[in-house]
């Protein structure tokens, strides 16, 4: 229970936080970029076409995609808040490791990949582009204080919108369920109700973040070298 709490405390403070700081929106569409990757990435595994992607500046992307049967619809719907919060988790086990300029490395490439492949629309383009260039100047050249900072930014924000993304999802399937985006789509395929969708998107997320936040304080969260402990095996 205390880990729960911890968690919700961090989640509420960054959350309050992060709208303070200069050009946050800005790096709040990371967890959008990789949103709707995760969504190609799933679609392209099943042997379906992206047709494109959108960004949007309120934090809002698109997915256009082609896929062959119904029932794929299922995982490609499920990719997208899922896969956001398992990056976050990624973030944040590489943090712990202190891997952080693997991680730069990572979310630069994402971006690259997404201007390069799917991103089509002009301020989505313009993001992917520049958002890649400064990681990359920041991983390339920065001193190790503000690589760090710069990381655990996006980590952190990576996190709290995971969590908020899923909240948000979670009232629309209620007040208005076929507005519900992806537990929209997953309602019409598996006719089970989008708030139950809304829910299990909920409980991931929060899942993902108690993990997360754990991994601050398993083994320090300021030592260098220092590596998380293991307590419980865990799956996805």
């Amino acid at each position: 229970m205390r880990d729960w709490l911890k968690m919700a405390g961090i989640v509420a403070v960054t959350a309050i936080l992060t709208r303070f700081i200069p050009f946050s929106s800005f790096f709040r569409s990371v967890d959008t970029l990789v949103h709707e990757l995760a969504h190609a990435l799933a679609t392209l595994l099943l042997s379906g076409s992206v047709m494109y992607i959108h960004l949007f500046g309120n934090q809002s992307g698109v997915t256009l995609s082609a896929y062959t049967d119904a029932w794929m619809a299922i995982p490609i719907s499920l990719a997208g808040y899922m896969g956001s919060a398992l990056f976050a988790l990624l973030l944040f086990l590489l943090h712990a490791y202190r891997r952080e300029r693997a991680g730069l490395i990572v979310v630069t490439v994402l971006a690259a990949v997404g201007l390069a492949l799917f991103v089509r629309n002009g301020y989505g383009m313009v993001w992917c582009a520049g958002f890649a260039a400064l990681t990359a100047l920041i991983c390339a050249i920065a001193p190790p204080w503000l690589r760090t900072g710069y990381y655990l930014l996006i980590s952190f924000i990576c996190l709290v919108e995971s969590v908020i993304s899923s909240f948000v999802i979670l009232t629309i399937s209620i007040l208005d369920p076929g507005a519900a985006g992806d537990a929209a789509n997953l309602s019409r395929v598996t006719f089970v109700p989008a708030f139950v969708w809304g829910l299990f998107f909920t409980a991931f997320s929060l899942w993902c973040a108690k993990l997360s936040t754990g991994l601050l304080f398993r083994g320090g969260f300021g030592r260098r070298g220092a590596v998380p402990h293991k307590k419980s095996t865990v799956s996805s």
